[in-house]
């Protein structure tokens, strides 16, 4: 997530990066929405040694290592969502915006190209590193524009009620609450037309298998 200096100070790339660095680095997009699995795909890629940019968590990060995009989000919505030591209350501003579209709208427009602008970095360094491919996990690629950054995008999916299960195990919010933060994304059917590969992750397939396959192909 964000720029990782031990990209930077690796050992030399091997015969097989060094083949592909004269190339352009290929970005793939990983995207899907809550509950889909796509941070499950990401660490399955992560684990098999490939570099993953997490940029959801790097918008989070960015509110406590950019000033300036705090600042920002803070003159649109108000001291009310600082918490008693100036840091972001993510939950204070959580119940402003999922309440709220054109709020939600408003804060994308200022989060991502802060983002773009974190992810860009990230990836100069893994290119410098040799890496010939890059992956980026983002939960609205599509919805913000940043799919245009991404040379093909990889679509997780799974059933709703699946998805809504899982969100219900890992976040402390009523299931009422999970429907309208995803009713905030696309529909997966729309997802999954405007992708390049769709990754059915319902647990009726083996993803490392699959990953393999996708990876030994680009």
């Amino acid at each position: 997530m964000g720029v990782m200096p031990e990209y930077c100070v690796m050992a030399l790339s091997t015969a097989h990066q060094e083949t592909h660095a004269a190339k352009q680095m290929t970005v793939i997009g990983i995207t899907g929405g809550m509950g889909a699995g796509k941070s499950v795909v990401s660490r399955m890629l992560a684990s098999l040694g490939h570099a993953v940019y997490d940029a959801d968590a790097a918008a989070k990060s960015l509110y406590d290592r950019d000033e300036s995009l705090l600042q920002l989000v803070v003159g649109r919505f108000g001291s009310g969502i600082l918490s008693e030591t100036g840091r972001l209350d993510r939950r204070a501003l959580a119940e402003i915006v999922f309440q709220d579209p054109a709020a939600l709208a408003a804060l994308n427009a200022l989060v991502h190209p802060a983002v773009s602008r974190d992810f860009d970095a990230w990836k100069e360094c893994a290119k410098q590193a040799g890496r010939p491919f890059v992956f980026r996990e983002a939960a609205i690629l599509f919805e913000s524009g940043s799919h245009v950054s991404c040379d093909a995008v990889w679509a997780v999916t799974a059933p709703v009620e699946l998805r809504v299960e899982r969100c219900r195990q890992r976040m402390q919010a009523s299931e009422a609450e999970i429907r309208k933060r995803m009713a905030q994304q696309w529909p997966a059917e729309r997802v999954n037309a405007q992708a390049d590969q769709v990754l059915l992750n319902d647990g009726s397939c083996a993803l490392v298998p699959l990953l393999l396959d996708l990876v030994s192909k680009m």
